[in-house]
C-alpha cells in the first residue's frame, strides 16, 4: 500500500471535513468516496468520473477576516473551451468549515484579488479568450457582468493568465498575463497589465497593456509575478518550463509598465519548483520573498513534492521546510498553490490531486479536490524531517 508523508505539526489536516459540493460538474450514484486520507481541508470535490478537473484555486482575505476561494473546471466535460465555470466558496471560521455562495459563466482563470475593500475576479473570459474582470459587492455572492469595455471587458482577443498575484505599487495596480499566439500550447508572450488605484477596475480605459515579448526559443515562460524586486524596481518572475529544470525567468518592466526586457545570461533563474506555476509575496518583517512550490529535481519528482521556499533578492532560493510528499507522482499532487500572509501564518489553497477511495485523480495533472491548508509560524521554523504518514 502506498503511504503518504505529511508534515502535520506544519500544516493543518483539517479533522473535520465540509464538503460544499459533492460533485462539482456531474451527479453520480455509483460507490461513495472516500476523503478519509486527504490533507488538509476540503473545499471542493470532483471525482474523474465526472470528466470535470479542479484548477485555477485562488483566495482572498475580507478585512473583517472571513475567507473566499474560487476554482474553475477543465477536462473534457467541462466546456472550458467555450463556457467554463469557476465555483466560489467562503469560509467565516478561518477555514475550518467553506460554503459554495456562487456559481461563475464563463469565467476560466482566475484570480480573486480584494481592492479598496470591493471583491475582484480577473481571469479571461474561456481558455485563451478576451482579458475579463468582475467585481463583488456583496462578499463573492452575485458578481458584475462584463459585457463591454465599460463593465470589465478590458480586451478582445487570445489571452492566458492563472491565479498570479496582484501588486499595489506606485499609485498603481499590477499583475501579469500572457498573449496566446496560436498554434500549440506554449505560444506564450509575456506582459503586464496595470491601473491606477483610484480607478474604475470595471473600466477597458482605466487599464495600460504593456508590449508583448516573445518568448525566448530555450523554454515556454507563463503564469509571472509581479514583485519588487530588490532595487525597487518592478519585475515579472515567471514560471518556465523546460525539461527537468527547476528555473523561473525574471522578466523587467519600465515604471510606465508599458517597455519589458529580459537577458537570457542573467535572468534564467535557478529556482525549486520553477517549472510549475508559483506565488511570491516580500515580507516586510522580515525582509524576505516567500513562495510555495511543487519542487520538482532534488529528488527528482512531478508535483508530489511540495516545499516553502525563501529568497532575499528574487535570484537565490532556498527550501525552508517540506510540505507535503507522496511516493506516487502519477496520481497525486499539489500544485498551483495560491496563498497569502495571515499575522504570523500563511494561508493557502491547493489544486490537489489524491486517492478518494473510487481509483483517485486520473493523473496528478486532472486534479480531484480543492483543498485549504495552514502554516503556522511560518517565519520561524527550520527545515525538518517529514511526518510519519498514516
Amino acid at each position: 500500500m502506498v503511504t503518504h508523508h505529511r508534515f502535520s505539526r506544519l500544516v493543518s489536516t483539517g479533522v473535520a471535513l465540509y464538503l460544499s459540493s459533492l460533485l462539482a460538474c456531474a451527479t453520480t450514484n455509483g460507490p461513495r468516496p472516500d476523503h478519509s486520507q486527504v490533507p488538509g481541508v476540503i473545499i471542493d470535490y470532483s471525482p474523474a468520473s465526472s470528466g470535470c478537473y479542479i484548477g485555477s484555486p485562488s483566495i482572498a482575505i475580507f478585512p473583517n477576516g472571513n475567507y473566499v476561494a474560487s476554482h474553475d473546471f477543465f477536462g473534457p466535460e467541462a466546456q472550458h473551451t467555450t463556457s467554463p465555470k469557476t465555483a466560489v466558496f467562503s469560509s467565516k471560521n478561518q477555514g475550518k468549515t467553506w460554503k459554495k455562495i456562487a456559481e461563475i459563466n464563463p469565467c476560466f482563470w482566475g484570480k480573486l484579488f480584494v481592492h479598496n475593500d470591493k471583491l475582484y475576479l480577473l481571469g479571461t473570459r474561456n481558455e485563451y479568450g478576451d482579458v475579463l474582470i468582475r467585481r463583488s459587492d456583496d462578499g463573492g455572492k452575485t458578481w458584475s457582468n462584463p459585457q463591454g469595455p465599460t463593465t470589465g471587458l478590458l480586451r478582445e482577443g487570445r489571452y492566458h493568465c492563472a491565479p498570479c498575484p496582484v501588486l499595489v505599487h506606485n499609485g498603481r495596480i499590477w499583475r501579469s498575463m500572457e498573449g496566446f499566439t496560436g498554434g500549440k500550447w506554449g505560444a506564450f508572450e509575456t506582459m503586464v497589465i496595470s491601473a491606477p488605484v483610484d480607478a474604475d477596475l470595471l473600466l477597458a480605459d482605466s487599464w495600460t497593456f504593456s508590449e508583448r515579448l516573445p518568448k525566448p526559443d530555450e523554454f515556454v515562460w507563463l503564469e509571472g509575478n509581479v514583485v519588487l524586486d530588490a532595487d525597487k524596481k518592478i519585475v515579472n518572475v515567471l514560471r518556465t518550463n523546460n525539461v527537468g529544470k527547476d528555473k523561473a525567468a525574471i522578466v523587467h518592466v519600465s515604471d510606465d509598465g508599458q517597455e519589458l526586457s529580459f537577458d537570457l545570461s542573467k535572468d534564467w533563474i535557478d529556482m525549486p519548483g520553477g517549472g510549475v506555476k508559483f506565488t511570491i509575496y516580500w515580507d516586510e518583517k522580515v525582509s524576505r520573498y516567500w513562495s510555495i512550490v511543487s519542487k520538482q529535481t532534488n529528488p527528482e519528482a512531478e508535483r508530489n513534492n511540495l516545499v516553502l521556499i525563501s529568497s532575499t533578492d528574487l535570484r537565490n532560493w532556498k527550501v525552508e521546510s517540506p510540505l507535503f510528499f507522496h511516493a506516487d507522482d502519477k496520481k497525486h499532487a499539489w500544485q498551483y498553490v495560491d496563498w497569502l500572509f495571515e499575522d504570523e501564518n500563511i494561508i493557502f489553497v491547493s489544486r490537489t490531486a489524491y486517492e478518494d477511495g473510487l481509483g483517485g485523480a486520473p493523473r496528478g495533472h486532472d486534479a480531484n479536490y480543492l483543498t485549504f491548508h495552514r502554516i503556522k509560524g511560518f517565519r520561524s521554523r527550520a527545515p525538518e524531517p517529514l511526518g510519519k504518514g498514516r
